[in-house]
């Protein structure tokens, strides 16, 4: 959708196109309200010992912004009137891609997490075409970047495959043979 060569998807065909490739839920909602972020961000920020009291209500105290417009949020709407209805709003997000990239900027769903703030927070975020974030991602790619004392200012970069049912098989899989 937010690409740093530009492009004229809507982003309601993105999330078809997930969605039919297998990266997203059954309804794309639960992926785009930012909460599996949250709870992501959750369980990294308990391994921090400044921040592992933070998140009182868990992953429901992570500031999150969530990409699912407020009329189809909630019990009712269905995967399927999600998709049907998630193009009413593509002019929505088109202005927010092409505000970024008027600054040179791209569109990406982050989670973070910033130990000196005590910030935790999952939100759309601008950043510059060539950063990592912009550059290195393809298909249902996750990336991680730590900003630490050693790797500063160029962070350290953990990426790999983060949906899709060969990963999600792996992954019950391996939890499944840990209970063995």
């Amino acid at each position: 959708f937010s690409s740093p060569k530009g492009g004229s998807e809507f982003f309601s065909t993105v999330v078809r196109i997930a969605k039919e490739k297998g990266y997203t839920e059954p309804h794309p909602g639960d992926d785009l309200n930012g909460a599996d972020v949250a709870r992501k961000l959750t369980i990294l920020s308990r391994i921090v010992p400044s921040l592992r009291n933070s998140l009182h209500s868990g992953y429901q105290s992570v500031s999150t912004t969530s990409l699912v417009p407020e009329t189809l949020r909630g019990p009712e709407v269905t995967g399927a009137d999600f998709l049907q209805h998630l193009p009413d709003f593509d002019s929505h997000f088109h202005l927010l891609k092409e505000e970024a990239e008027k600054e040179g900027a791209v569109l990406r769903y982050v989670g973070v997490i910033d130990v000196a703030k005590g910030e935790i927070k999952a939100a759309l975020e601008k950043y510059p075409k060539d950063h990592a974030f912009a550059t290195s991602l393809g298909g249902s790619d996750n990336i991680i970047a730590f900003h630490t004392e050693r790797y500063s200012p160029r962070p350290l970069i953990v990426q790999g495959a983060g949906a899709g049912a060969a990963v999600t098989a792996m992954g019950v899989l391996s939890d499944l043979l840990k209970l063995l």
